[in-house]
């Protein structure tokens, strides 16, 4: 579990991952939580390298969810976040993903984290500027490719 001033972020369960992909509505996210789960399950010693990662407020509310997309034998590993809509503009993602690469970062095999974001998509990249990445030069399938070096 990882604790900011306002968030607790913790792998999901099982249980819980498994929730979140019977209520998603939209058919790519279903996908993808569908594989993380199945990494997941084939990965159990990786758990935290494949699970959705809650972001919750220190309330209990849930405000959206980050993910490492496995960590490639190279030691580096993409992430994905998303904060739901009635919560983003507050500086949520920002922290969650400051959080999540401090904590990556403190695995001695993590050299490098990814990330894309789609180049419209001003708020994903901002959060990405302002925790250290920085454009590497590759399009990925969401868009401009990221890097975040130890």
């Amino acid at each position: 579990m990882i604790d900011t001033e306002r968030l607790r972020i913790c792998p999901a369960s099982r249980e819980q991952m498994e929730a979140a992909i019977a209520s998603e509505q939209d058919a790519e996210l279903k996908k993808a939580y569908a594989e993380m789960l199945d990494e997941c399950i084939h990965n159990p010693d990786q758990w935290a390298w494949y699970a959705m990662w809650m972001i919750e407020l220190k309330d209990g509310m849930h405000i959206g969810d980050l993910c490492f997309k496995g960590l490639r034998d190279d030691g580096v590993a993409e992430i994905g976040y998303g904060i739901l809509e009635e919560y983003q503009g507050r500086g949520y993602a920002t922290e969650a993903v400051q959080a999540a690469c401090c904590w990556a970062f403190q695995h001695a095999e993590v050299k490098a984290l990814e990330a894309e974001a789609d180049a419209g998509n001003a708020a994903s990249l901002r959060v990405l500027e302002k925790c250290g990445f920085r454009a590497n030069g590759v399009i990925g399938e969401e868009g401009p490719r990221f890097s975040l070096y130890r």
